[in-house]
């Protein structure tokens, strides 16, 4: 049996409706899926755009939504100034516009990146903001108070930050994979102190000690955000490192299992889970994507290797392709079907169970944004600003392409029935 917990949120007291939140990256569960209902199925600059405004600065984070709150994170260009921004759901308004961090010299950062990329949590009360090392802040979201702050992580993030915050009960969990440095970390969300912390336990000089110095940083680097889900009855951190992905005990950090593809490198996306597997792409160059059936108690499998069953039915690869696999857009499980988009706008539908291919079509376009389901419709998001929507099923349908300006990085949000779109430059409330 394996059940998403929503990144923890089933397990958070809150007072909003299921259907005025969007919590954290990815939505409620942190799988692509709104159940909202009479969302837009077209659009443009001058039509269904209820407002728009411009958000300062260069930041590829999503949208969350509490109620009538919007937050999202922004930053100079040059990353030297780091900022929360809340807005009012209803008319657009910025309600608040707080610096948290000023950097005085600001890690490198390349220009397809920015130095607000991580998508901030929210529940009731709270905000949850990182940068990355750059810094991580709780604001009080009635008034806008910083209630902590942690700067002390030391982690060289090469390309720039990438992985999302999420909470777990009392727990707020995040990823720090950099060129130097790559491990987990847990902190109390009500005083940001350390409950665990733990080093990956796959390094890439274990791997290639004759590895070139110069390609170390891409080859330990990652972007993945984690999701928790309940694997067979135990609740299980699934942590996507460089080269690895780990299942991890959430309350303590105690690995429980790990999956090895020393070809790839840099994984970037969020796991889906569903029929007993956890589904990920493992990332750039050579990535695959894999369909793993999960294990706990140390087991370590080699996810190039002859396929194998264990004999107790634990950790192993059920099925895994090279084509068409993407590097950033999420993957979306419907039903018995998964759908894939990778970078350079190629759609795909597979069988979940086996991986056998279903359909393949070009959408066009390229992609980084995590794709959205709602209403038996796929939404995609492409970085010239093109939105194909397709029927989430089993026959290719194109039901309608939209276009506004500036282009997508970041990924959507939902609250009521309206699409929170996050451009390059501007948020923009989509409503029939």
């Amino acid at each position: 049996m394996l059940v998403p917990l929503a990144a923890g949120f089933a397990l958070v007291a809150g007072r909003a409706l299921a259907g005025d939140t969007w919590p954290q990256f990815r939505g409620p569960d942190g799988d692509g899926h709104s159940d909202a209902r009479g969302l837009p199925l077209t659009w443009s600059e001058t039509n269904h755009v209820t407002w728009k405004i411009p958000v300062h600065g260069k930041a590829w984070s999503s949208p969350v939504i509490w109620g009538k709150q919007i937050w999202l994170s922004t930053a100079t260009a040059d990353g030297r100034e780091l900022f929360a921004v809340c807005v009012d759901r209803d008319s657009g308004k910025i309600l608040r516009d707080l610096k948290l961090f000023d950097v005085e010299t600001p890690q490198y950062c390349i220009p397809f990146n920015s130095y607000a990329s991580p998508t901030p949590v929210i529940e009731e009360g709270r905000v949850y903001v990182t940068f990355g090392a750059p810094g991580t802040a709780c604001l009080d979201t009635t008034t806008g108070q910083k209630l902590w702050e942690r700067r002390d992580f030391v982690c060289n993030h090469y390309r720039g930050a990438g992985s999302s915050p999420v909470l777990y009960g009392n727990l707020l969990l995040l990823h720090f994979d950099g060129s130097d440095h790559q491990f987990v970390v847990a902190l109390d969300k009500r005083t940001g102190k350390t409950v665990w912390r733990v080093q990956r336990s796959l390094d890439y000089k274990d791997l290639d000690p004759d590895g070139k110095p110069e390609a170390e940083g891409d080859l330990r680097k990652a972007f993945a955000t984690p999701q928790v889900a309940t694997l067979d009855g135990q609740p299980t951190l699934i942590s996507l490192g460089s080269k690895a992905a780990y299942g991890y005990d959430p309350l303590t950090g105690r690995e429980l299992w790990r999956v090895e593809e020393r070809t790839s490198y840099s994984a970037s996306t969020r796991p889906v889970v569903g029929h007993g597997l956890v589904f990920f792409p493992s990332g750039w160059s050579q990535g695959q994507l894999l369909a793993v059936h999960p294990g706990r108690n140390g087991a370590v499998v080699d996810a190039n290797a002859p396929p194998r069953d264990p004999p107790d039915g634990g950790l192993r690869v059920v099925w895994k392709t090279k084509r068409n696999v993407p590097k950033k857009p999420s993957l979306l499980l419907v039903g018995d079907l998964l759908f894939t988009l990778d970078d350079g706008g190629v759609a795909s539908c597979l069988e979940a169970a086996t991986g056998q291919e279903v359909w393949r079509e070009r959408v066009g376009g390229n992609y980084s944004a995590a794709p959205l389901l709602a209403e038996g419709r796929i939404y995609f998001f492409s970085e010239e600003g093109k939105t194909p929507v397709i029927e989430a099923g089993r026959q290719f349908h194109v039901l309608a392409e939209n276009q506004l300006p500036d282009g997508f990085m970041a990924s959507p949000a939902v609250a009521g029935h309206a699409l929170f779109l996050r451009t390059r430059t501007c948020l923009y409330r989509i409503e029939q």
